[in-house]
């Protein structure tokens, strides 16, 4: 008999509890990688992926969303053996325990992806993938290697996208199959022949997509050890964007895909030519500027320059000029001469001159000069002039 004390325990909706134990499986699982066999495999039209993964005891369901789907490199097909790396959740809506699959890879493929880490670490640990070992790729390569296999697609992107950028450089091929038995160490011979012949400045190797099976020869380290000790800088180009090998960290140069490791390994003739048109337009344009300039000067000096006669003309001005300059300096002492004669003329004008002979002149008060006696009268004052010195005198008769 419930205590009527104790409050009653609260009631959980349907949505609650799988809330909470959506909560509880999301916690304690990690992502994990689940092996088993693929069974009732469909695609949604929204690019989703559903399916059962099972063993001979049992079954779970999976779901792959098309965020993670689009990485696939291969197609799951019912009895497919996969393993996936997926987290442990409830599907609310009907309470299904199901796994959320961020990755599938073959069966087998966790050995494969084991030895691709534990190679990688070695060869990391040896240096040789440090920056300070990659190389400068040569900007007008003498010509291009390619190792791969002559069947390959990707061969015929590569050398499309070669005679399109830069069809005046050769293209030396060095075959070697990329796929299967064997195929690692045609690779890494194929690599040794192009720096042994020294024919090529710049070094592609790769080939298209695939699985990891499919490109695993770029995961040996007999193509490592080749990439490394080659004397030619290696442009990898292998699988397609999303796909890493260890030859992608060994190499110079890392390329996306083949057809990006010949855009990296080839000069842009279109935008070369259009480099040098643009670099002979500004040497038009500068050769043009700097005989404009000259031919200024030119003009300049062309106004300064004079010919014999002009020459001889400004000469002859010159010397006229001086000439007539000598002449005045010449006619000083008769002009001189004269002006002594005209003052000699002049002196006998003078009234000084006259003054001094005994004469002398006679001023009323008001300052007129009295040549006759006429109208003055008994008393009047009178200014007398000398030839030395002057007098007032007073009239005290007239005749």
């Amino acid at each position: 008999m419930r205590d009527l004390f104790t409050p009653p325990a609260p009631v959980l909706t349907v949505s609650q509890l799988n809330q909470r134990v959506r909560a509880l499986l999301e916690n304690q699982f990690e992502l994990q990688w689940v092996g088993g066999e693929l069974s009732g495999v469909k695609k949604a039209s929204s690019g989703h992926w559903y399916f059962c993964l099972k063993d001979a005891n049992a079954q779970v369901e999976c779901a792959m969303f098309a965020r993670r789907a689009q990485f696939l490199d291969f197609r799951p097909e019912d009895g497919l053996r996969v393993e996936v790396r997926a987290r442990v959740t409830l599907y609310e809506d009907r309470g299904k325990y199901q796994l959320v699959v961020e990755e599938i890879r073959k069966a087998g493929l966790g050995t494969l992806y084991e030895a691709f880490e534990k190679l990688k670490a070695k060869l990391e640990a040896e240096g040789l993938f440090a920056a300070e070992r990659k190389r400068e790729l040569p900007a007008f390569p003498r010509a291009i290697g390619i190792v791969t296999s002559p069947q390959a697609a990707a061969l015929r992107d590569v050398l499309t996208t070669l005679k399109r950028r830069a069809s005046m450089v050769p293209v030396i091929l060095y075959p070697a199959q990329v796929q299967g038995e064997g195929a690692a160490a045609q690779v890494a011979r194929a690599i040794a022949t192009a720096g042994a012949r020294g024919e090529c400045d710049v070094l592609i190797v790769g080939r298209g997509g695939g699985s990891l099976e499919d490109l695993w020869a770029f995961n040996e380290e007999v193509v490592a050890r080749a990439i490394a000790a080659s004397p030619i800088p290696v442009i990898s180009g292998v699988g397609h964007e999303t796909d890493f090998t260890i030859a992608d960290f060994v190499a110079d140069v890392r390329a996306a895909t083949p057809t990006a490791a010949a855009v990296a390994a080839s000069p842009d003739r279109e935008a070369l030519c259009d480099a040098v048109a643009a670099l002979r337009r500004r040497l038009v344009r500068d050769a043009r500027r700097g005989l404009d300039l000259r031919a200024q000067r030119l003009d300049g000096l062309a106004r300064r320059l004079l010919t014999p006669s002009q020459r001889l003309g400004r000469d002859r001005e010159r010397l006229g000029e001086l000439a007539r300059r000598l002449r005045r300096a010449v006619d000083v002492p008769a002009l001189r001469r004269d002006l002594e004669r005209v003052a000699r003329h002049l002196a006998h004008l003078d009234p000084t001159q006259v003054l001094g002979r005994g004469y002398s002149i006679v001023r009323d008060p008001d300052g007129h000069v009295r040549s006759s006696s006429a109208g003055l009268a008994r008393g009047s004052e009178l200014d007398i002039t000398f030839a030395e010195g002057a007098a007032g005198v007073t009239v005290r008769d007239r005749r």
